[in-house]
């Protein structure tokens, strides 16, 4: 979204001879014949502290962002728990405003500025998009008031890593104008986070282009300008006035909206209702399992596991299965669940399900299991006999392997102890 060098807009300016501070600042040059409004449809609005550039978008209440609608027909029960906040599942969907912020830099502080900023919301059904641009750092006061008036009506902040970046950001901006900060006491759904806890273990990357490719099913179109490059094309509007460049950061600007919009539906489908196939693979079905053991709702987290585990690499599915190790990792996992829950006997069977496969815990799990729960000490040894075997040929690293070989030997010793008397 933002270049990763270290100049800041002001030591940009100041490079090029302008004046320190907005006041002596003017707009772009005017024999440019490509201003912003000959570039991107939209007008320019009065504000109290001057006028400012707006570009508006209206998505009709049947678009779907590539496999995702971007209205929720659920409400947002389990991600306001996930999110500690339950003032979210109490809104209406016209309450929450997505936000994206275009900058000049990652520096932060002072010298960085939003130069564009998008923001939707929904307004009778369908999802408003206005985009917030200011043609030179004069209009910045003008930028932030027109946001303010935008975000008026709203109680909630839908952003993509915006509690790291975006809204202290914008929060400084408003501070150094005097401006009050209009989402001060709305409640942050920061969907990175979120979004990490779902499909870190599957996907490489959990940029948000990269869930918009690879969940939603949406490619961008040519239109598409990499984030890297948005601050330095900002320069050069700001040089020679010329915007046409700046068609393409409006639009990927949009889609950054638009896909958190269609993101957010997505994953609360997924968490609503898991089972009438929003989710798309056996790891999904695993991450919201521990996502669910997490917030202690245990049940709906065991039978998520058990269908996670249907998605193993022996069913036709096999493409979109578990690897073994997954797999061991998941049943290790739901089999002390099942155990913390009383279902002991649901915990064996997996256990042995496990230890079939070869799996290392699994014959201890069994062994603890008979030598204090059943107190049969032949069988718990027959468990703990297996195990050494199963330690001595697995492929491990050698201070595991060391780890797991003393563990099963002092069992190993005291049960043949407790055989002996």
């Amino acid at each position: 979204m933002d270049s990763p060098r270290n100049s800041s807009l002001a030591d940009k300016l100041r490079s090029l001879g302008v004046k320190t501070g907005t006041t002596h600042l003017a707009p772009p040059k005017p024999e440019s014949h490509y201003g912003i409004d000959s570039v991107v449809a939209g007008a320019f609005r009065p504000t109290q502290l001057g006028d400012v550039f707006v570009a508006q978008q209206t998505y009709p209440p049947e678009y779907r962002h590539g496999l995702s609608s971007l209205l929720s027909a659920f409400p947002f029960s389990v991600v306001s728990q996930w999110a500690r906040d339950m003032r979210i599942s109490d809104l209406d969907l016209s309450e929450f405003a997505f936000l994206d912020t275009e900058t000049s830099g990652l520096s932060g502080g002072t010298g960085t500025y939003a130069f564009l900023v998008g923001v939707a919301r929904f307004v009778d059904g369908e999802f408003r998009l206005q985009q917030f641009f200011m043609r030179d750092p004069a209009e910045e006061p003008a930028l932030l008031e027109g946001l303010a008036n935008f975000l008026a009506p709203c109680k909630a902040l839908i952003t993509f890593n915006g509690k790291s970046f975006d809204a202290p950001l914008l929060t400084t901006r408003y501070s150094l104008h005097r401006i009050p900060v209009p989402y001060k006491n709305y409640s942050h759904l920061d969907l990175l986070p979120l979004a990490r806890r779902l499909w870190r273990d599957r996907l490489p990357s959990r940029a948000l282009k990269y869930l918009e490719e690879n969940i939603l099913g949406l490619a961008r179109s040519t239109d598409e300008v990499p984030g890297y490059e948005i601050p330095w094309l900002y320069f050069d509007y700001l040089r020679t006035g010329d915007a046409r460049p700046l068609g393409g950061v409006f639009y990927h600007n949009a889609m950054d909206v638009v896909a958190m919009a269609a993101l957010l539906s997505h994953i609360n489908n997924m968490l609503e209702t898991p089972y009438d196939g929003h989710v798309q693979h056996g790891l999904d079905f695993i991450a919201l399992a521990k996502l669910f053991e997490d917030l202690g709702r245990w049940d709906e987290a065991a039978r998520l596991f058990e269908r996670g585990l249907e998605w193993n690499p022996s069913t036709v599915e096999a493409k979109q299965g578990l690897t073994e190790s997954d797999f061991g990792l998941a049943v290790k996992r739901l089999s002390i669940l099942q155990k913390k829950r009383g279902d002991l006997n649901e915990a064996i069977r997996l256990w042995q399900a496990a230890a079939e496969r070869g799996h290392l815990y699994a014959f201890v799990e069994l062994a603890k299991h008979y030598e204090h729960k059943l107190r049969d000490i032949k069988t718990a040894l027959k468990w703990t006999r297996s195990a050494m075997v199963c330690a001595q040929e697995m492929e491990m690293p050698a201070y595991m392997r060391k780890h797991w070989l003393d563990e099963i030997a002092r069992r190993l010793e005291r049960l043949e102890r407790k055989d002996s008397i």
